[in-house]
């Protein structure tokens, strides 16, 4: 006897679940050429900070991967392909009382699926400021943080994240609220928490790749399941940016331990094809990935010569 199919048992696609960016990424290198697999951080244990005071009593900072728009760094605007000329390489910061254009044109964000028009979606800014004026939150922090996006774990740990430590406890933090774009921008999110979470400062990832950040192991973790780029909601869409919000600040008052994963309950689309995509190498020709290998090395090329400089 047959079993009946999945439209009358309510199933849903095997490809609607969590994007698997670890082995995509590692198989979309291999496909190129890159034949050594990338080692992706790996902890079991977390480190956990119980909030100090209720958030409403609480000063709360944004750390975030996307960069600081430049004209003199050639493309960044919707749409634009990958620009490694816009990476950077130390953290930066920012005044929160001022409006700011920050960009992910550096980063590998779902260009398919994601506009990239809409900086609410990946810099929470505007409606943590809301959530000050709503008596939410305490304070917004004076300044935000900029994390680089580096795939060299020891330079994260060692150099990044005590930059980042140091800047929050010079603002008097209490919370910090960080926002990853792509798959390595996750993991420097995770590393970085880890970190403000050993010295005293809560934390929550708000982020779209739920492998990468559990793998790490991190206290808090807010996951929306959209493509890269949209962690902090919807494009052009308040109610979804706010609920969002609010539901990392719900798993910083309620997330009874570390290692807490929290899943919104927002959808992207009724429609979940636009899993199937994203560096997927079962989707490509040979001709596409060579045309990718030419233009990752290229770019490669740019960002060595501005670290350098």
């Amino acid at each position: 006897m047959s079993a009946p199919p999945d439209d009358q048992l309510g199933f849903a696609p095997d490809h609607d679940a969590p994007i698997p960016y670890m082995q995509r990424t590692r198989e979309y290198y291999a496909a190129i050429g890159y034949t050594t697999p990338y080692r992706w951080a790996h902890y079991i244990d977390a480190p956990f900070q119980p909030l100090k005071k209720p958030l409403a009593r609480s000063r709360v900072a944004i750390v975030t991967t996307a960069a600081p728009y430049d004209p003199a760094k050639g493309d960044q605007g919707p749409g634009a392909a990958y620009n490694g000329g816009a990476k950077f390489y130390q953290v930066y910061d920012g005044d929160t009382s001022r409006p700011h254009d920050l960009r992910i044109s550096h980063i590998s964000y779902d260009r398919k699926h994601t506009t990239a028009t809409d900086s609410g979606t990946w810099f929470p800014l505007p409606q943590l400021l809301k959530a000050k004026a709503a008596g939410r939150i305490g304070e917004v922090a004076p300044r935000f943080f900029g994390a680089p996006t580096n795939r060299s774990h020891r330079v994260t740990i060692d150099v990044d994240a005590p930059d980042i430590l140091a800047r929050c406890q010079a603002d008097q933090v209490d919370v910090a609220v960080i926002v990853p774009n792509c798959p390595v921008c996750h993991q420097t999110a995770a590393l970085v928490a880890r970190h403000l979470e050993e010295s005293g400062i809560a934390t929550v990832v708000m982020g779209c790749a739920k492998d990468i950040v559990e793998h790490a192991a991190v206290p808090r973790f807010l996951f929306s399941d959209f493509p890269l780029g949209n962690s902090a909601g919807k494009p052009h869409d308040e109610s979804s940016q706010a609920l969002t919000l609010e539901l990392a600040l719900r798993l910083l008052e309620q997330a009874p331990g570390a290692r807490t994963t929290m899943q919104s309950p927002l959808r992207w689309s009724a429609d979940a094809g636009w899993k199937l995509d994203y560096n997927n190498v079962a989707q490509m020709s040979p001709e596409e990935l060579a045309k990718r290998r030419a233009e990752f090395d290229k770019q490669k090329e740019i960002a060595r010569g501005n670290r350098a400089a």
